[in-house]
């Protein structure tokens, strides 16, 4: 009960001293006020970016691994003359991997047209991306569907004409009309629709459905050459959920090897990407942006501290009398001590609490105002409490213990 009693003590000295003397506690919680605005604005900033990007990046999958020509991740001394002579992926390529892979769900052949017009009847939708893949797409990729269904064996292995649109595509075509069975006009082709993509929203790296049109790898052979650089081909390989990346990678890596036909000690011709390579990318990105915020930010908290400092010597100076009565009625030197400590701590929070208002507010005007979605997580917010508790402290600690120190009676006389 003591203790609570002391706290409560505190917090109404402090709030004393906060309403006797509005200016200079003011422009003392200032420094603390900014520099926690500072810091947890940028790292409200950095984790919202952060997360909206990395849930774009798991939509490729955590077990999933992509051979391709280029490497999603390029060093200081990038070799591009030796890249630019490698092969491109090839069917012969993805024949050879689905014959022999054993630890994966499941692999497909895919090549997209960028930038295509797609049209029905007198409507029409540019700037579309034309997919084509063999029939294990769906098991390399998560599809959710809004209607209709993917292409059956039969459509995959003939090259029926069907195709099955982003959610954007089909309300510019149809505006809301049930697309399935109608026929549309891709490349100077006339091809059935008999799905819909759920609609996904814009993300930051562009991974979405909405604008996509995927068609048989097979039908795509007639219409563009799906093994030409122009249209990206790849091959997609997801492993299966109980045997590691690692494991999937060093089969995968061993069996390319085998089917490039490449010697002992010669470099490989191809690239596996994953998602942990833009992951760490991120991370170290996003960790040097951090450490950018708490230098700014320490600046202005360091001042911040000093004025903490100033102000509760000032308060000891001002109570050194009621410090020298307490004494003599029987206080210990903890105290005081304490009293001046949760004092210091009590005006920290405050300015803390108000740079975490300024952020939350700025957070409401950019995502109504902006229609960016900023996300004030409970950790920045925790954080921003914790650097003000521990700022309070250590600004506190040398007035509270001279405070504590004092003669009774020689305080008194002051």
């Amino acid at each position: 009960m003591i203790v609570f009693r002391l706290i409560g003590e505190s917090f109404r000295f402090a709030w004393d001293a906060l309403r006797q003397n509005k200016l200079r506690t003011a422009l003392s919680l200032l420094g603390i006020t900014i520099g926690i605005f500072i810091i947890i604005a940028v790292f409200t900033g950095v984790d919202t970016m952060r997360n909206k990007i990395q849930s774009s990046v798991d939509k490729l999958g955590s077990n999933t691994l992509f051979v391709q020509k280029w490497p999603w991740i390029f060093d200081s001394n990038f070799p591009w003359w030796k890249y630019i002579n490698r092969p491109q992926p090839s069917l012969r390529d993805y024949t050879n991997l689905k014959n022999r892979l054993e630890s994966v769900d499941g692999i497909c052949f895919e090549a997209s047209a960028s930038n295509r017009t797609i049209k029905y009847r007198s409507s029409s939708v540019e700037g579309a991306s034309l997919n084509a893949a063999t029939q294990e797409y769906d098991k390399t990729w998560s599809l959710e569907f809004q209607d209709g269904r993917y292409f059956t064996d039969n459509e995959g292995k003939s090259g029926s004409p069907v195709c099955i649109l982003g959610a954007d595509i089909a309300d510019g075509l149809f505006s809301g009309d049930n697309p399935l069975g109608k026929q549309i006009k891709v490349m100077g082709r006339r091809v059935t629709v008999v799905g819909i993509f759920k609609k996904e929203g814009e993300d930051m790296m562009g991974m979405s459905q909405d604008k996509n049109v995927l068609i048989p790898l097979n039908l795509a052979k007639g219409m563009f050459d799906i093994e030409d650089e122009r249209y990206g081909p790849q091959v997609t390989v997801r492993g299966k959920d109980n045997v590691t990346l690692e494991e999937v990678e060093s089969e995968l890596k061993g069996q390319m090897r085998s089917t490039r036909r490449l010697k002992p000690g010669e470099e490989d011709n191809f690239s596996l990407n994953k998602t942990t390579m833009l992951s760490n990318q991120l991370d170290i990105m996003f960790g040097v942006i951090k450490v950018a915020g708490w230098i700014i930010g320490g600046f202005s908290i360091l001042v911040g501290g000093f004025g903490i400092a100033n102000i509760m010597f000032v308060s000891v100076k001002e109570r050194t009398n009621i410090i020298g009565i307490q004494k003599s009625l029987g206080a210990k030197n903890y105290f005081i001590l304490l009293q001046f400590i949760f004092e210091s701590v009590a005006l920290c929070i405050m300015g803390g609490l108000l740079g975490l208002g300024l952020v939350y507010i700025i957070t409401l005007i950019i995502t109504y105002g902006a229609d960016v979605e900023v996300v004030l997580y409970f950790s920045n917010i925790a954080l921003g409490i914790g650097v003000s508790v521990v700022i309070g402290l250590i600004s506190g600690f040398w007035p509270a213990y001279a405070a504590s120190k004092l003669d009774p009676v020689e305080a008194i006389r002051s």
